[in-house]
């Protein structure tokens, strides 16, 4: 459990970050400085995810956990040519909230 603690307590720290990077530059399309700051705490909170055992996972079946793995190979990768910030400010908007959430709750464990 000490190692899944330091995940989730990186994943937490990603998340605080992209929160504040979004509130300080809510359009993210003029602002490639900011935009980069969230791929890339998206890569490497997506990447923690991946190290969570599976018995977090399965204590959080809303998480699309799957979803987050293939989103990370999308950002590493940059399969389809590049990165729609549109797609990045609905998962700021509507999926990290949720992840937040659970990631609280299993700190607090």
């Amino acid at each position: 459990m000490k190692d899944s603690r330091l995940y989730l307590l990186h994943i937490a720290e990603c998340i605080e970050r992209i929160e504040r990077y979004a509130v300080t530059a809510p359009d993210l399309v003029g602002d490639t400085m900011a935009l980069d700051a969230v791929l890339r705490n998206l890569q490497t909170m997506s990447e923690a995810t991946q190290r969570l055992p599976d018995e977090v996972k399965a204590r959080h079946p809303q998480i699309p956990w799957q979803r987050i793995a293939g989103f990370r190979n999308i950002l590493v990768h940059g399969y389809l040519g590049g990165i729609d910030a549109s797609i990045i400010r609905n998962v700021i908007a509507c999926e990290l909230p949720l992840l937040k959430v659970a990631i609280g709750t299993e700190l607090s464990i």
